[in-house]
This record gives C-alpha cells, structure tokens and sequence, in this order.
C-alpha cells in the first residue's frame, strides 16, 4: 500500500474499494502530482459510486405507460385570451416585488461551432454581432429597469469554462449588471467507470470524470451556496433556460403568472414539434398521474406518429428546457434525502490513461436530467410557446439549429415587433436586430423609431 501523510484515510478507502490501480503510476509522479491525484479521490463517495455500478447490471424497468400531457396553448378563443391576461397580471405583480432569479446553464463549449472558448461568449447577434452571455445580461437588465427591481443572474459553468466564463464577463463589465447580483459556479462532475467498475485514468495523476448532466445544474446551485443565497434574498422562483437560445422570454409575466395562480413548483413551456421524428422529448402524463418528459429515443414508433381525430399530432408537446422551479422545491430535491433527481446510466466511449498511452474503451457515465424533476411533484404546469417567438437554440455551424438559423429567426422576430407597434420598415431592409436594452416586449419599443432605409438596421 502506498502512503502520503495526511491522506491516509483516503488512501484506506482506495484501497478498500478495489481501486488500487489508480496508484499504477506513483513513483513516477511529483509530489505536487501525487497530492492532486489523492485529493480527487478524497472527493469519491465510492459507495454511491458503486451502487451506481450496480444499477448498470440491472435490467431497464419497463416504461410506464403515459399518454399527452395536458398544456395551456397559445390563446386563441376570447376565454384563453382572458386567462392570458389574468395570468399576465399576477405575473407582472409577482416580477415587481423581486421575487425572480434568472438561471443560465452555461456549462458548453463553443467547438462545435468552430469557436474557441465558453459557449456563450459566442457572437450570435445578425446585426450586432453581440454574444450569447451579453444578449441574456441585456435582457436582465432590460427586466430589472421594467419593473424596478435587481433581477439576479446565476450562471452555471463547467470546470472546463468556468475561468474563462469569469474573466470574459468581467472583461466586459458584467455587461451593465451589478457584480454582485451575478453569481457563478461551477457543474459537478462524477467520475465515469470501466465496464469492469473501476475508475479510469484521464491521466497519470488524474480521474477521468464528466459532467452530471443538465440535472446536475439543480445540485450544483444547491451545493454552491447560491439557491439559500437567493431564498435569504426573497426569491421565490428561478427561471431556468440554456445558454444556447438567444430568443428565451427570460422573465415572462404570461409564465410566471400562470405558475404563480397555478400554484405550481414547476411550470414548463412546450413547443409543438414540426415534425414526428422531430429530436424533443414530449411531455408526458404517466399512468400513476404524474407528468413527465419521455426522450424522443424513448418514444414508441407508434405513439411517435399518433394522431388524434383533427389528424395533428398527440404527442407533439415538445421540451425545449425553459422551465421555472420554486426555490423551496429546488431545497426538498437537492438536500439528498429520497426525492431527488435519480442518476442515468450511458455507455459510452471512454480515453483511457494506459502505459501505452491513451486508449479508448467502453465504459459508464451517469448523468441526470433536469425534467426528472417533473415527476418529483403534483403541481406541475405546461404552456405552449412558439420557434418563432422563442426558440433559436444555437447549436451547429450551419443546418438546423444553426448560428445561420437563429439569426434568421432574430430578425424576423424583430421585424414582427415592429409591425406589431405600426411602424413602416423600408422594403430596402433585409435584417434587423432590437438591442434588449430597448425592448423585451413588443410593447417595448419606441414607436416614434425611424427605420433607415438600409440593408442591416440595429436598434438600440
């Protein structure tokens, strides 16, 4: 058995647990190397670690049955049309007391899309060339001065961009918002296993670990200090959104305002998929009554391509990852007692650490999700928004879920806006962008604006 002073319990633990080959390169390693590696494994609960091991010899349980969950949709008769309104009343009532965080999970990297560094530092903007963070900072602050209150933002990063998340808001002074409403924390990661059960090496002094998913970003704001933070603060409910999607109604009183009368502890928006094979897990009502999201991998071909007899889709209710958590939800799920968001098992390809270098093998990773947390309660709200008002995730280069699309859908949204508020736009004008400082809302915008009679025109 190896030793290092001050880590031998850790050491014991090792050890104790069949992870001894972990050491396999110890006398090649400086102290400083040495101690890194036994401060990782300090960090390992090995016995859930393995309990999830044990899961992965399990069979899947058989699915549930479920049928479509039942949603608000967009108003089209005048009884709709009031309950929009009521709902938009209590909801901006509720945003004027300072009773809402706006929560960002900003964990990606921008590779995908040939870019070097944190996802949301990405320029996204079709005139402007604004970046991810600074769209969603602009539209916090344009929140903040509507209703007379300090909206905070809490940003959740990954190890890998944490830093450099840091650096760049601070680069670019927070973008307007005061520092100290901005909080930032990290994701955890957990360590991934070989088919085996043992850790694997990403390295000679290091473990090879992935993120816990984008449910994990509901521990993390736990574990990182910042959800007691915000409760201490008077907030009541966190409006949850990815980092990707540029057009996101962050703090949306129609939203808010049916959680609040609804007296919901999750409230999701759905979009109508375009299409059947369309990549969207679909909100769900299983059998036992509680509403769901079932993967679109998961989805049976048959229920995929049902339709009801107005011959539209059943289950065309997609999750697109805007949700709004009560706070004091959040705490029952995040405190480790048995409501909790459980972990998902994925076999996946692995880089292993090996004398010959690296070397890929299968292995296990695990991961939650966020819309577990749907089952986890009987006060569940869906309402239904539409792409074209909120929903341009900017995920490839080009294609679908491009930075080409999303810009497209920006324009055409800020045109929209403008025909909305009556004001003439030159049939020169083929792209336009509103800054958020000016406008969140339609109602937002200056309609004494003269659009110039150019191809690019931004509005700020």
């Amino acid at each position: 058995m190896i030793s290092y002073n001050g880590y031998e319990d850790t050491i014991t633990r090792v050890y104790d647990n069949n992870q001894e080959h972990v050491f396999k390169f110890w006398d090649e390693l400086t102290d400083a190397e040495k101690k890194s590696l036994l401060e990782e494994l300090s960090d390992i609960d090995f016995q859930h670690l393995m309990s999830l091991y044990e899961k992965t010899r399990e069979d899947e349980p058989l699915p549930m049955d479920f049928q479509p969950a039942p949603y608000m949709p967009v108003p089209v008769t005048d009884e709709q049309k009031k309950e929009y309104t009521r709902a938009y009343d209590a909801g901006t009532e509720f945003i004027k007391h300072g009773k809402v965080a706006a929560f960002v999970v900003a964990g990606g990297q921008g590779s995908r899309l040939g870019f070097d560094g944190p996802k949301g530092a990405f320029p996204v903007g079709p005139v402007s060339d604004k970046t991810l963070f600074q769209i969603h900072a602009e539209k916090i602050k344009k929140y903040s001065e509507k209703y007379g209150v300090i909206v905070p933002w809490l940003i959740m990063t990954s190890p890998a961009n944490h830093q450099d998340t840091v650096d760049f808001l601070k680069q670019h002074n927070w973008f307007g918002l005061h520092e100290e409403s901005v909080h930032l924390f990290p994701q955890k990661m957990i360590p991934s296993l070989d088919p085996d059960g043992k850790l694997v090496l990403a390295d000679k002094h290091s473990i090879f670990k992935n993120p816990d998913g984008h449910g994990g970003s509901l521990t993390a704001l736990r574990q990182s200090g910042v959800l007691e933070k915000m409760l201490d603060q008077g907030i009541e409910i966190i409006s949850y959104f990815q980092v990707d999607n540029p057009l996101v109604n962050i703090v949306d009183p129609y939203f808010i305002g049916f959680h609040v009368l609804q007296e919901a502890r999750i409230s999701s928006k759905a979009l109508m998929k375009a299409y059947p094979e369309e990549k969207v897990g679909v909100f769900v009502e299983f059998e036992n009554g509680k509403i769901g999201v079932v993967e679109y991998s998961d989805l049976p071909e048959e229920k995929q391509y049902e339709k009801d007899e107005k011959g539209t889709l059943r289950y065309a209710a997609g999750s697109i990852a805007i949700h709004l958590f009560s706070c004091r939800f959040l705490m029952d799920i995040t405190g480790g007692g048995s409501l909790s968001l459980p972990y998902h098992i994925a076999k996946k390809k692995i880089e292993e650490y090996t004398r010959e270098g690296e070397k890929e093998i299968q292995g296990f990773k695990f991961e939650k999700f966020v819309f577990d947390a749907l089952p986890l309660t009987d006060n569940n709200f869906i309402m239904e928004t539409t792409r074209e008002e909120e929903f341009a995730p900017v995920k490839n280069k080009s294609g679908v879920d491009s930075v080409e699309s999303a810009r497209e859908l920006m324009s055409n949204l800020a045109m929209n806006w403008l025909k909305q508020q009556g004001i003439p736009i030159p049939p020169e004008v083929k792209i336009i962008e509103i800054s958020p400082l000016q406008a969140v809302e339609p109602e937002d915008v200056d309609t004494n604006i003269n659009i110039p009679a150019r191809e690019k025109v931004y509005i700020q």
